[in-house]
């Protein structure tokens, strides 16, 4: 078929074409050629060419009918671009004609030319409902250039927002295909804001009403769907999705901000989140604190009745407060002492809730609240914890724990106090830390302010009085169970034995069981408190456990081995006073110790002694009160030497 073709080269001539064509073939020559003349053969070649030749003219023949059909599909399709290029120019010419008959009309009098008037209206409504429908299809099409060719010719029409409006309503077709409606409404929008200036003339405004639209209808239909179920039903739900539902729409509106929306979009952007949340935020407050409330109510309640107790009602009125400031003064215990078993009624899982859900509402009221409302609404949310967590739970507590605590003279009394104060110091902190971290951010500018710090001033200063009631009379108690072992340990022989001679010089039984709980109590008391309350109260405690030692010692009459032995009492006193670490409670027991000194002292160097360093500055009736406590002070010689 190649050699076939070759045969074809221009200019064509069938009779050189056969000519070429037989000299080609082997046996086709003259009788003078090279080879013999060969009929058959050449017969055979014709007969074969023919049909390469009829194969070849069907190939070409099917090439030239394709050809054809392409050439004509290019021509209607050429015809169809010419003919709409052709109606485009007539529809901008004919709605420059329209637009301006319109004008005109508008200035001719109506009773002369109704008619004429009537049929340019008509003629202006069919070609803006051909031009509206013109844009509609290109924008299906996805005809950008056509889109804007229409909006343009559309601009001077009356229904050019109508042209607007149909552009939102078809660009929103699909475009909420997902589980996350604000996502969908950001990806619309960006995609929208990249195409809408190749379209319209005034991009930031069809932006703008695409927004308002998506704002009003859409997301203040799921708004509403979210919310609606669950607003009577369930407060803590409706109050989590309304949180959620804001800051959603919030976030969204700050992604919008990048757009050109006009010249004041962020007012424009505010009054759209306004109408859809206004029903649900005028009320916010109420809804906020009646479950805060509720909630605390619950959360207490359930603390209770897991200790299976009945909550007692703690009086206030005048007879109240006289009889706790009677007790405060006197440590009488006023009314019945209760027995709680030990329990501190002082749960930090419950205040670790009441303080959980109260972070939560301060979070939603800086989120929900009016800034002009802000620091009230604060207010009211600060109120209710104190209300629940320091009324309620921490100072019941406080008076629970202050009428368990026994008389001084009570025998082995669990002074379970210190574990309450220990609990409520805990309590504090966490109550301070919520105050000033997720409080005062909301009301730091306001005069508010003021008002919380000083009702948080009296919540604490009355806790605190309440704390220190306890804590004094639990030091009582301690000093009472100290005078119950001294009683019952201490004996009169100890300082003056039958046998002087017979005596093992050590400290008495009263004196180690005494040391023995004083530890203890120290411990207790360091591992109840912080900071300097540690040392206050253990000064306290020391200076009265110096005072109770002091007096037990001037109950009995010392012989010279006696007065030994009380020596060696103090000093075991003196060590257990170093566990302190108040230098003021070591001093009292240095003294004390050098005070027993003149128990067994020769009596020939008493004034030595008692005008050494120690000594010195004491009152000489001190002195002479520890004289008179040996058994040998009516001696005249003793009486002789100390005068």
């Amino acid at each position: 078929m190649a050699t076939t073709a070759e045969l074809f080269e221009e200019p064509f001539v069938a009779d050189e074409y056969i000519e070429r064509l037989v000299w080609r073939t082997p046996g086709g020559g003259s009788r003078g050629g090279p080879e013999a003349f060969d009929p058959k053969r050449l017969l055979e070649e014709f007969v074969n060419h023919i049909q390469e030749l009829q194969i070849m003219d069907e190939r070409i023949q099917r090439k030239v009918e394709k050809l054809e059909q392409q050439c004509q599909k290019e021509a209607k399709e050429f015809a169809r671009k010419v003919q709409d290029l052709q109606k485009s120019n007539q529809i901008k010419e004919a709605a420059d004609i329209i637009q301006k008959l319109h004008l005109i009309a508008q200035e001719l009098p109506f009773d002369r030319f109704s008619e004429v008037k009537s049929k340019i209206a008509s003629k202006y409504h069919d070609l803006e409902c051909q031009l509206i429908q013109e844009f509609t299809g290109a924008q299906r099409r996805g005809e950008i250039s056509r889109m804007r060719e229409v909006a343009a010719v559309l601009l001077h029409f009356k229904g050019y927002s109508h042209c607007v409006d149909v552009y939102i309503k078809q660009c929103q077709e699909g475009a909420y295909l997902r589980n996350d409606i604000f996502e969908d409404a950001a990806i619309l929008c960006q995609r929208v804001n990249k195409q809408v200036g190749d379209i319209f003339s005034n991009p930031e405004t069809v932006l703008a009403k695409l927004i308002q639209n998506v704002f009003e209808i859409k997301l203040q239909s799921f708004v509403k769907d979210q919310l609606e179920e669950c607003r009577k039903s369930d407060a803590e739900q409706y109050l989590k999705s309304l949180y959620d539902l804001y800051t959603r729409t919030t976030s969204l509106s700050s992604k919008l901000m990048e757009f050109n929306l006009g010249t004041d979009k962020q007012t424009f952007l505010s009054k759209l989140i306004k109408s859809i949340f206004i029903s649900y935020l005028e009320n916010y407050i109420e809804v906020e604190t009646g479950y805060l409330k509720s909630r605390s109510a619950m959360i207490l309640q359930r603390y209770y009745d897991s200790k299976n107790h009945q909550k007692r009602s703690i009086g206030t009125g005048g007879i109240q407060d006289l009889k706790e400031r009677i007790r405060q003064r006197t440590n009488l215990p006023l009314g019945p002492s209760i027995d709680t078993h030990g329990e501190t009624f002082l749960s930090q899982e419950v205040v670790v809730n009441l303080l959980q859900e109260t972070k939560q509402a301060f979070e939603r009221c800086h989120r929900l609240s009016d800034p002009s409302d802000l620091p009230r609404n604060a207010f009211r949310i600060f109120t209710i914890l104190v209300e629940f967590l320091c009324i309620e739970h921490i100072d019941y507590a406080l008076e629970t724990g202050l009428a368990g605590i026994p008389s001084s003279d009570s025998r082995n009394a669990n002074l379970y106090f210190l574990d309450v104060v220990h609990q409520a110091n805990t309590v504090f902190h966490l109550f301070d830390k919520q105050f000033n971290d997720h409080l005062m951010p909301l009301i730091s500018s306001s005069p508010k302010l003021s008002e919380c710090l000083q009702k948080k001033k009296e919540i604490i200063e009355q806790m605190e009085m309440k704390l220190d009631t306890g804590i004094d009379r639990t030091l009582n108690c301690m000093i009472g169970q100290m005078k119950h072992i001294l009683a019952a340990e201490q004996k009169k022989t100890d300082f003056k034995p039958e046998d002087e001679n017979n005596v093992l010089i050590q400290y008495t039984n009263a004196c180690v069981k005494v040391c023995a709980y004083v530890r203890k109590q120290v411990e207790k008391i360091k591992n109840s408190m912080d900071g300097k309350n540690v040392d206050t109260v253990l000064m306290e405690l020391g200076v009265r456990f110096h005072r109770l030692i002091y007096e037990h010692l001037q109950q009995y009459s010392y012989s010279c081995m006696g007065g030994m032995l009380a020596i060696c009492d103090v000093a075991e006193y003196r060590k257990c006073a170093k566990d302190f670490k108040i230098p003021l409670v070591l001093q009292l027991f240095d003294t004390l110790h050098a005070l027993c000194n003149l128990l067994v002292v020769n009596p020939d160097n008493l004034k030595q002694v008692c005008s050494g360093e120690q000594l010195a500055n004491l009152d000489k009736n001190i002195l002479h009160s520890f004289v008179q406590l040996r058994a040998d002070y009516r001696s005249a010689r003793l009486a002789r030497h100390f005068s």
